[in-house]
């Protein structure tokens, strides 16, 4: 008999799917949340400018982002996910944030909303 063999099961407590009401909503707030990040060199948010690929919620309400930048030198890519993730925690119904840079595809500017656009006389 190994020692494990005595050890009580582990359980893991499994988080309720989310209902889409419940995700809606939490889509809204992290909308909200993004839009509050800024390229010091653009006067638009990250949101607007088409920096954010793809944003996952798990049941547990881990969010994980991809995003990029709009050039790969850019002089805060060391520091833009933080401010992203810092964000985004503030979120009281959020566990936990990770944010990952990508690079593909490259952003261009035909990834900015039109707000965006107006905001930099791009029309």
């Amino acid at each position: 008999m190994t020692p494990m063999d005595d050890a009580a099961p582990v359980e893991t407590e499994v988080a309720a799917p989310l209902s889409q009401g419940e995700l809606d909503a939490l889509t809204d707030k992290l909308i909200e949340q993004l839009k509050t990040v800024f390229d010091p060199e653009i006067p638009v948010d990250i949101y607007e400018l088409g920096l954010i690929y793809k944003v996952d919620v798990s049941d547990d309400k881990d969010v994980v982002i991809d995003m990029t930048l709009t050039a790969p030198g850019c002089p805060v890519a060391g520091e833009m996910p933080g401010w992203v993730e810092d964000a985004i925690r503030v979120l009281p119904e959020v566990k936990s944030c990770k944010v990952e840079l990508v690079f593909d595809p490259p952003w261009d500017p035909s990834r900015m909303s039109d707000e965006a656009k107006l905001q930099l006389n791009m029309f």
